[in-house]
This record gives C-alpha cells, sequence and structure tokens, in this order.
C-alpha cells in the first residue's frame, strides 16, 4: 500500500511515538509511507527567520533502523496565529500534491487541522481515512482562546473519518464521546519489542553517574510537561533528603530550567541528574540502571485518558511503575500488574521508601513484565496492517 500520514508534531525532533512505530514498520513491510508533518516546535528551537521553507527529507526512522519514510515539511510563515493560517494553506496544497503524485490508497490522521483538510480530500478523491488518536488532541493546543475551536473540528474529524483507532479504551470513549459512531472505533494499542528491553549496560550507566549498586534509582523519560510531576518529585526530594534515592531524568521540554534550578538550589547534585536526549537504541541502557520508573503526572484534563506508550517500555524493562491514579491507567493496566498507584506527584517518593522496605521492587517488576509481553510489535503490526486494508 501507499499511505500518506498528516501529523501536526515534528516527526523527526519528537517520539518515537506510536507514529513512528506503525509506520516505519509498515515500511520494513514494503509499504511506501510519506508523512506530512508540521515544525512545531519553531518558538523554541531558537532557529530564525520568518519563514520556515517547504523541506523534504528521505530515508528518516527513529523507532527500528530498517524501517524508513520520506517526511514533507510544508512551508509556515514563524509568527504566532498566522503559523495555522499558513499552515491551513500550504497543508493543503502539499495534501492535494501528495494525492496527485503519490496517489495514496489511504491516509492516515494524526492531527486537527491538516486531518480536517485531508478528510475533505480523501472524500473527494474516493480515499479512506484512517483517525488514529493517541491523545486528547485539543487538549495539547497551547493557545486556550482556540481549544474549543480545535474541539469542534477534531469531534467533525472523528465524525467524517472512515475509521477511528484509539490507543487504548479510555481514549476509544472518549472518541465516541465527541461524536465517532461506535461501530467504525477501534483500540488497537501501543506495541513492545521484548528483546530490545532485555536488561543490559547497567553497570556502566551507574558508574558514569556516580550511582552505586545501594542507591535506588527512579527514572522518567520523555517530554517534561508541566504537569508531568517531575518538578514536585523533585522538591520532596529537596525537603526529605533521601539520600539513597536518585531520580534519573532523560528527556527536554518545559520543565527543564526549573528542575535545574531546584538542582542548583538544593544542591541535589547527586540525587537528580538530568540527561537531555539520548538516541532511542541507548533508552534500554538507562532503563536497566533503573530500579523503579515513574509516571507522577497531574490527574488532569489533559492526562485523563492518555496511555504513553513509555509505560509498556518500563514495562517490558521489568521495572515496576509507580504513577497517578489516572483514569486511562488504571483503565488500562487494573492492579496486580507492576503498575503502582499514589493519588499525588508528592506520593511517589513514599510509595518508592514502601517498595524498598518489603522487598518488592523485583516481584513487582515481573508482574509489569508478564503484562506485556502479549503485546509484541509483530501483533499490533498484523492488526493494523489488516485494520488498514479492510478500510
Amino acid at each position: 500500500m501507499r499511505i500518506l500520514v498528516v501529523q501536526e508534531s515534528d516527526w523527526i525532533a519528537r517520539g518515537p511515538h506510536q507514529s513512528h512505530h506503525l509506520m516505519e514498520r509498515l515500511s520494513k513491510r514494503g509499504h511506501e509511507i510519506r508523512v506530512i508533518d508540521y515544525e512545531i516546535m519553531w518558538r523554541t528551537n531558537g532557529k530564525k527567520g520568518l519563514i520556515s521553507e517547504r523541506q523534504v527529507f528521505e530515508g528518516v526512522h527513529k523507532a527500528i533502523d530498517d524501517g524508513a519514510v520520506t517526511v514533507i515539511r510544508p512551508l509556515i510563515i514563524r509568527v504566532p496565529a498566522f503559523d495555522y493560517i499558513s499552515l491551513i494553506y500550504t497543508h493543503s496544497n502539499e495534501i492535494k500534491k501528495q494525492i496527485e503524485e503519490f496517489n495514496p490508497d489511504i491516509i492516515t490522521g494524526f492531527g486537527i487541522l491538516n486531518s480536517y483538510i485531508a478528510i475533505g480530500q480523501a472524500k473527494k478523491n474516493s480515499i479512506p481515512f484512517v483517525y488514529y488518536i493517541i491523545d486528547e488532541l485539543h487538549r495539547l493546543v497551547p493557545e486556550k482562546v482556540f481549544q474549543n475551536l480545535a474541539r469542534f473540528i477534531e469531534s467533525q474529524n472523528m465524525k467524517n473519518a472512515d475509521k477511528v483507532i484509539s490507543i487504548n479504551e479510555g481514549l476509544r470513549e472518549y472518541t465516541i464521546e465527541m461524536g465517532a459512531p461506535k461501530e467504525n472505533t477501534d483500540v488497537i494499542r501501543a506495541g513492545i519489542d521484548i528483546q530490545r528491553f532485555e536488561n543490559n549496560g547497567r553497570k556502566a550507566i551507574r558508574k558514569k553517574y556516580g550511582i552505586s549498586e545501594n542507591d535506588t534509582v527512579l527514572f522518567f523519560m520523555g517530554w517534561l510537561y508541566e504537569f508531568s510531576g517531575l518538578k514536585e518529585v523533585a522538591l520532596e526530594m529537596a525537603r526529605h533528603n533521601y539520600d539513597s534515592i536518585k531520580l534519573l531524568v532523560v528527556g527536554k521540554g518545559d520543565l527543564w530550567e526549573d528542575l535545574q534550578t531546584i538542582k542548583c538550589k538544593y544542591s541535589l547534585d547527586k540525587s537528580l541528574i538530568m540527561v537531555e536526549w539520548v538516541e532511542y537504541n541507548e533508552i534500554p541502557k538507562y532503563l536497566s540502571a533503573s530500579d523503579i520508573c515513574i509516571l507522577p503526572a497531574f490527574k488532569n484534563e489533559v492526562m485523563k485518558n492518555i496511555v504513553p506508550i513509555k509505560m509498556y517500555e518500563y514495562m517490558a524493562a521489568k521495572k515496576p511503575v509507580i504513577a497517578t491514579s489516572i483514569y486511562g491507567i488504571m483503565k488500562e493496566f487494573g492492579n496486580n500488574n507492576g503498575v503502582i498507584y499514589v493519588e499525588s506527584p508528592e506520593d511517589v517518593l513514599l510509595k518508592v521508601i514502601e517498595l524498598v522496605k518489603s522487598n518488592a521492587i523485583l516481584d513487582e517488576g515481573s508482574k509489569a513484565r508478564k503484562f506485556v509481553e502479549g503485546y509484541s510489535w509483530d501483533s499490533i503490526i498484523d492488526l493494523f496492517e489488516t485494520t488498514l486494508v479492510r478500510v
């Protein structure tokens, strides 16, 4: 199949997310993939110039080495509000161009505006459209003033798509509430490459960052959102001076500078270890070096139905996960499956101490691994490929 993907995030700088895994693995099976993306981080990445010119990136891969896609980034105007206006025009032209030149068999959307445009063009050209939902998208629009409009457009996309796929049951409920016909909805969960997350590199990473074998290492990876709860965990570490507990953070984002300030102010040089983005292939080493993974996010509307793919990766590495009792997470993993719930980010360290004192870390980690063993990428891709063919 020839598959055209549209999204409103930076395919190259962000992730790997579900979309990267799905499309790169489909390309490995011989399908042709083209992605139309958006330079979402233009305001923070320091690039200069009023215009971001159209770019084409060939052979892009982030999730697996032998899967590759072509990424097309249409021109935008780097001015707040005008970036969305320019997106409507340039993405519309690019979608028309790709339909004419690439002649896709199916279009898959992960965004709001360009998915709305793509659905219209798909219907005109009798091309099926699949909408894949991994977030409540309108809540991620940075300008609050645009969120209601974004929600309306998102709901129209769900009503008009030929198939609406969600990454978990909580999000499927959300799509139906938003107007997706129930019979057009499916759940295709995140997959996992168990072999990739076999324990290795523990001693090397611990030595590199001055971590002793007697230390308990908490691990978080990904984008550092304001609502990630990491700031609260770091402040709890500062208040109680847990010498043998370390927090290892791999990623970048909104909270980076705040965490650096806390590290400096409270002399957490040895306890709060911050590492900018590393290659995806290096992540298993960092997981191996950790003891407990954390997802201490706020229980807000943004997080309500989200189950980040990193949850499965944490669990595949045989690590218990301490997470706030968010609806989507609890619905997905339930109880006694290696995910331990707390009410707030401030409660994380108390739960860590409880696990350490009861010698339960390895046992909970084994439960976590057992839960995700059934979610191999091969079976997930089989299901996704079959779904696309049926559509």
